[in-house]
């Protein structure tokens, strides 16, 4: 019995000590390419993707399986022009349970309309963090592109959880940019290519004039939303701290990329939050939250009046 006590303890350290770290959902939309194209070349990308997000091992440590980050990718294709080679955008969502909920709370909300890629069925997906270019580098956007994605979500995600926690992968991100194709229409890796691509919200994250993102994004799920359930008004009090801090840094660095992808998807859970405040705290979150989230500023106002 001992023996076969061991025996089970052991299959199910090997069994978790295999589960990677997504579990991602990856939905390819190609109707915009026409039948000059195989369908089922769409559906084949679509199955290498899933497994190159979820088959692989992002990060040295253990996972187990009801750990794993829950993510959705949804790539729309357009064609180009050129065989075999596609324009599309990226939607990437991704979110983090509360504790002791069943919510799940948004951590990414991001679209990338910046993607040109090479691809032929059955193709093999491979990535390299020592080689992330290789020999045609239009195929290598490809999984660069997925790649850096994955790094920013386990990033993000870590940060959730501990303050820095995600700077190995914010900083595996990074390489992934200062190592990505530079091929022909290829855009979204270069400072110059606009002011919100892949450069700058990595850059956002890992640069230290903005290292107060950090006690943001971890006040924000640790020292609130996870503490909403049990102690709701100490919830509150942390949630006003983490605007506040916004708009410090907001004040400071006007117009930064993280700024904006950071209130992306949560403009209805703070409104909620703050909905059985008192008044006067609902009324200053209200005043800092239509200031510091524009896009949204009269939605805070008319639902926390």
């Amino acid at each position: 019995m001992h023996k076969v006590y061991i025996t089970f303890i052991a299959l199910l350290f090997a069994f978790t000590g295999r589960a990677q770290e997504l579990n991602a959902r990856v939905t390819v939309m190609a109707n915009q390419v026409g039948t000059s194209v195989n369908r089922s070349t769409f559906t084949t990308l679509q199955n290498a993707l899933i497994n190159f997000l979820n088959n692989r091992k992002w990060t040295p440590d253990v996972f187990a399986p009801n750990e794993r980050i829950q993510c959705n990718f949804i790539l729309t294709v357009e064609p180009s022009g050129e065989t075999n080679v596609y324009n599309a955008s990226l939607t990437i969502q991704a979110g983090r349970p509360v504790y002791n909920s069943s919510y799940i709370c948004p951590l990414i909300n991001y679209k990338d309309d910046n993607i040109k890629f090479k691809y032929v069925e059955f193709q093999q997906l491979d990535f390299n963090d020592k080689r992330v270019t290789g020999p045609d580098e239009l195929a290598s956007n490809l999984t660069a592109v997925f790649a850096y994605y994955a790094y920013m979500i386990l990033g993000f995600d870590y940060a959730s959880f501990s303050l820095h926690g995600g700077d190995a992968n914010f900083q595996k991100a990074l390489n992934v940019v200062n190592s990505a194709p530079d091929g022909r229409g290829i855009s979204g890796w270069k400072a110059f290519d606009g002011l919100r691509n892949r450069y700058w919200l990595v850059e956002n994250m890992t640069n230290s004039r903005y290292t107060i993102m950090h006690d943001i994004y971890y006040g924000y799920y640790r020292r609130a939303f996870d503490k909403l359930v049990d102690e709701e008004k100490e919830a509150r009090s942390a949630m006003m701290d983490v605007l506040r801090q916004m708009q410090t840094y907001n004040t400071d660095n006007p117009n930064t990329m993280i700024a904006q992808f950071f209130f992306q998807g949560k403009s209805d859970e703070l409104i909620n939050i703050f909905k059985k405040a008192p008044q006067p705290e609902k009324a200053a979150a209200a005043e800092i939250l239509s200031k510091i989230d524009i896009t949204n500023s009269s939605k805070y106002k008319e639902q926390l009046k």
